[in-house]
C-alpha cells in the first residue's frame, strides 16, 4: 500500500519506491530506501511530516504515494 494510506503514528518498513529514476533518487537521498522505517509523524493539508533516520522530512502527498510500505 502507498505511505499515504498509513495512521499517525505507525511505524511502518518501506517495500520499494515507485516513480521515474530521478524521483527514486531524491527519494533516496532523503533517506526513503526499501528496508528503512519510517514513522508518521502528522499530516497537514495534504503534506505529511515522516521521521527516517533520525531525520524529520515534509513530504507531499504525490511524493508520499511513490513509497510503498
Amino acid at each position: 500500500m502507498p505511505l499515504t494510506m498509513a495512521r499517525i503514528g505507525d511505524q511502518i518498513c518501506i517495500k520499494r519506491i515507485t516513480g521515474k529514476d530521478e524521483t527514486r533518487k531524491f527519494l533516496e537521498r532523503l533517506g526513503f530506501v526499501a528496508g528503512e522505517f519510517v514513522t508518521i509523524v502528522s499530516t497537514l493539508g495534504g503534506s505529511m511530516i515522516l521521521n527516517v533516520k533520525n531525520a524529520r522530512v515534509a513530504l507531499d502527498e504525490d511524493m508520499a504515494r511513490r513509497i510503498m510500505v
